[in-house]
């Protein structure tokens, strides 16, 4: 689906939220082939039955991934994606865990060079079936102006 929403459309506080997804065996090795990261927490079943967890668990990064493109349901032709901050993996996703996610505009500022765009960050909140979040971050969307901002006042407007 697309749908067009400039910077000004975005209101602090609105919130989007996903169906689960369940965490496969599968989605792990995939992911270890791609990134080349065979590290034994997310291979080796049985040296993880000597550790804390007991069990495998899915890579930060995987989970970074499936969550992000869980949200990536409506094309915006006037924003695009500019990264990420503030990633923290706050808990282990394990093979059969069902995530969900909770994305909420949490803040919208003037971009410091472009006065034709904007800045929208959007809280992501991955949360697990037992509704433990396991994964925030904060992703970055450039969002085109409708009208471009004052010079000055988006100056006074940065830190």
């Amino acid at each position: 689906m697309i749908v067009e929403q400039f910077f000004e459309d975005y209101e602090l506080g609105a919130s989007r939220r996903t169906f689960g997804r369940t965490i496969t065996e599968t989605d792990i090795v995939v992911h270890a082939g791609q990134t080349g990261d065979f590290f034994p927490h997310h291979m080796d079943a049985e040296w993880c039955a000597t550790q804390d967890f007991k069990q495998r668990m899915a890579h930060g990064t995987l989970v970074l991934s499936i969550g992000v493109g869980m949200t990536a349901s409506t094309i915006n032709p006037r924003a695009m994606s500019s990264g990420y901050e503030r990633v923290r993996f706050i808990k282990p996703v394990f093979i059969n865990d069902t995530i969900r996610v909770v994305a909420t505009i949490a803040e919208a500022r003037p971009h410091a060079r472009r006065l034709t765009h904007g800045v929208i960050v959007e809280k992501v909140e991955v949360i697990n079936q037992h509704d433990d979040t396991v994964l925030v971050c904060e992703h970055l969307y450039l969002v085109e102006r409708r009208t471009p901002a004052n010079a000055a006042a988006a100056a006074a407007a940065l830190p």
